[in-house]
């Protein structure tokens, strides 16, 4: 799931500020409890959203007052972090799931295992829930998730007459392959074109949750050991990207460097064809694209012969967890059913141009219509799994130290695939070796 920047620069230190000073439970004059409730909501929609359902629990609920506590998804890990060693951690915390692995296993975070109601249980699958399930325990509710799609020129591809992909009937990637090549046009002046642009300036993640599709994982687990493999099925789609940017020249080499934002304009001018984005980046095309300029979402492509049928796709959803050393872990986790009742996660699924993981809020109206691609994301939906990358101890230092620079490598044709195989690999697994356990 990408993270938003939304503080920065005096704001940003502000919202540090106050994450630490005013978190920690705590009692009003009246003795009744209060939560600290940790937002990540940053859309004028979420956070209007999520300071209705504390008010509305605060009438409901007397006896257990909840505060919110507006946080950023700038830094929130350091944050969090100092929070926890201080003593003065939020009851309630809004994270994503690939922030938990360090938490849960250093046990600042509390099994929520005993803790959810029923009908919590049953309202998210199971699919969903193993994207917070490590350890022996259960460290988050996830409730929003974001797959990744193409968005694509419908008017480009409408001319040359391409088929659009369903997930009934999607591209493999050969034929995604083709595509590219079909709508790019390398002409002099405003008239070249690309087929696609990949924006990879992060691309670890990507490349780990889009190898699901061809049957791949990369971080490969049995037990509590990890490992980093990167054979045929691991590799196909890093070396589809590299081939469009290096041989085919389909790609833009410039897009390796962008963030997914930073394609839109380009998109907008006709540079690309196809985006492949999380889906949540809709939102900036509805509102920034010109006028007139008709823009489509489309499943991604599928491995020929992979397990579900190549559309697998690892996410890393939004979560809500509690403190362990939260005073009233029941009523925290009472707050978070209240919070996520059906007709409430399709309001916060929409305020942040997400997927709801609740199967009754995924066939809710407002989440199935066509318009602004949402009932690509329903159809994606029962094919998102966890990410391979969640709950691995030493992921964030294998991503950072080696798969960022080696992949940023590889893609920019500075080393070729069996450098790569080696660093992610030989490099890679040293650093497992040491979390073992």
């Amino acid at each position: 799931m990408r993270r938003r920047t939304f503080l920065g620069g005096a704001a940003g230190a502000a919202a540090s500020a106050t994450l630490l000073t005013a978190c920690g439970g705590s009692g009003d004059d009246s003795g009744r409890p209060t939560l600290d409730f940790l937002s990540l909501a940053w859309q004028k929609e979420s956070v209007a959203a999520n300071k209705a359902l504390v008010a509305a629990w605060n009438r409901e609920r007397p006896d257990v007052r909840v505060r919110y506590v507006q946080g950023s998804w700038n830094n929130v890990h350091d944050q969090l972090l100092t929070s926890f060693e201080g003593g003065a951690a939020p009851d309630i915390i809004h994270d994503e799931a690939n922030d938990l692995t360090d938490f849960g296993y250093g046990g600042d975070l509390a099994d929520l295992s005993g803790l959810i109601p029923a009908d919590l249980k049953k309202r998210i699958p199971a699919t969903a829930w193993g994207t917070a399930t490590f350890n022996g325990g259960v460290y988050g509710v996830p409730f929003l998730q974001e797959p990744r799609v193409l968005i694509a020129n419908r008017t480009v591809l409408d001319k040359a007459g391409i088929r659009l992909p369903t997930v009934e009937r999607p591209w493999t990637w050969d034929r995604f392959e083709d595509v590219a090549k079909e709508l790019t046009h390398h002409r002099r002046g405003t008239d070249s074109r690309y087929g696609v642009a990949w924006a990879m300036k992060e691309p670890v993640n990507q490349t780990v949750n889009m190898s699901l599709s061809t049957g791949g994982k990369i971080v490969h687990r049995d037990g509590d050991r990890t490992e980093i493999r990167f054979d045929a099925a691991d590799s196909a789609v890093a070396e589809l990207i590299r081939r469009q940017v290096k041989s085919d020249r389909t790609a833009p080499s410039s897009g390796l460097g962008m963030g997914g934002g930073d394609t839109l304009p380009g998109f907008f001018a006709g540079h690309y064809a196809m985006v492949p984005l999380g889906f949540s980046y809709r939102q900036q095309v509805e509102q920034q694209a010109p006028d007139g300029f008709d823009w489509v979402t489309l499943p991604m492509p599928v491995g020929a012969k992979a397990p579900d049928g190549g559309l697998a796709q690892g996410v890393s959803p939004q979560t809500l967890s509690v403190s362990r050393s939260c005073a009233h872990k029941k009523a925290a986790v009472e707050f978070i059913a209240f919070m996520t009742r059906t007709q409430d996660l399709v309001r916060l699924a929409r305020g942040d141009w997400l997927v709801p993981t609740g199967s009754a809020a995924l066939r809710d109206p407002h989440i199935t219509t066509d318009k602004d691609g949402w009932s690509t994301g329903v159809d994606v939906a029962g094919h998102l799994t966890a990410s391979p990358a969640l709950g691995v101890r030493g992921y964030p230092e294998w991503m950072d130290k080696i798969a960022t620079p080696a992949l940023q490598q590889y893609y920019n044709g500075a080393i070729g695939l069996g450098e790569l195989r080696g660093k992610l690999v030989r490099d890679g697994n040293r650093i497992f070796d040491r979390y073992r356990g």
